[in-house]
């Protein structure tokens, strides 16, 4: 039986970090695309070369073309211009939209059954615009977003606790930004709640560094963005698609009566197996909670409105 075929497209930090974690994890044939001659063969020819050493299994290769995406089970798009300190995801906007258009044009044609996993910035948005310009079913078509913030809580949760992040949960809803909705209810460290183990204060000093875990990130390192995590949250996604897992992961798909949301692309608990999105599940929210949820969809309603006067 043939083996998986996963594509990159971006071979930057993240795209590259995502070609490293899907190879270590045999996950398939991985293809290493970006626009820059040379800089997907480049670091595709490095990771292979790793493979003796790492044990990897299955072929890498890097190329300027799509012609050699075709036949991809799998994409991660991480195409896209990275965060600056004091740039809001939200300022990505117009040039990652024409960035991640032509990209998902380029994966359909080659690749008309593809799984898209999106990753450029901002997500939920891009997400929903790869779904439109792809032409392909919503379940097909999911972000990258709940994976990392709610790794970026459980991490900070664990520090806090003193515990290993093994033995923490933590679920974070909402648009990836900063009107994300960490959901303090459903976080806790082997079973026990957060709120038996830690003060107001100090949960609520949690919420607000995960909310701000990659501004914390790009202003620490001056240029460029997080790539490590967000990484290793796409993988984790490809994983569970690719393997049929059907994992309940949080992360930007599209909802419609779900939550309320009424037709878009926002983060939510979502089961991912064979065919990408089985099924979307509903918390049941507080009322505070569904106000913040609320504010946080419409929030990425208001970037889906942006684009369309673009163009998008």
């Amino acid at each position: 039986m043939p083996h998986p075929k996963i594509t990159v497209v971006g071979a930057g930090n993240v795209g590259a970090s995502c070609a490293l974690w899907a190879a270590a994890r045999d996950l398939g044939d991985v293809v290493l695309v970006d626009v820059l001659d040379g800089l997907a063969a480049g670091k595709a020819l490095d990771l292979e070369q790793a493979g003796p050493i790492a044990g990897f299994a299955y072929p890498i290769t890097g190329s300027t073309d799509y012609a050699a995406t075709a036949g991809s089970d799998l994409a991660i798009v991480t195409a896209g211009l990275a965060r600056k300190p004091g740039m809001s995801r939200d300022d990505l906007l117009a040039k990652n939209a024409a960035i991640v258009s032509a990209v998902v044009k380029g994966l359909v044609a080659a690749s008309p059954n593809v799984m898209l996993i999106i990753v450029s910035n901002p997500v939920d948005a891009m997400t929903g615009l790869a779904h439109k310009v792809s032409g392909l079913p919503a379940s097909r078509v999911v972000g990258m977003a709940g994976v990392l913030d709610s790794a970026r809580m459980r991490t900070f949760i664990a520090a806090e606790t003193g515990s290993s992040a093994k033995d923490v949960q933590a679920f974070v809803l909402g648009g990836h930004g900063d009107t994300m909705v960490p959901l303090v209810r459903h976080s806790s460290v082997g079973g026990v709640p957060l709120t038996k183990l830690l003060s107001r204060e100090k949960i609520e000093k949690i919420v607000e560094r995960t909310r701000n875990g990659g501004a914390e990130i790009v202003a620490l390192l001056g240029t460029g963005s997080a790539f490590y995590a967000p990484a290793a949250a796409a993988v984790e996604m490809a994983q569970a698609i690719l393997r049929d897992e059907r994992r309940v992961l949080p992360c930007a798909a599209y909802c419609d009566k779900a939550y309320g949301v009424g037709g878009y692309f926002v983060g939510v608990p979502a089961r991912l197996g064979a065919g990408g999105v089985m099924d979307v599940l509903e918390f049941d929210l507080t009322t505070d909670e569904k106000a913040a949820f609320d504010k946080s969809a419409a929030a990425v309603k208001g970037l889906i409105a942006q684009m369309a006067k673009l163009g998008y």
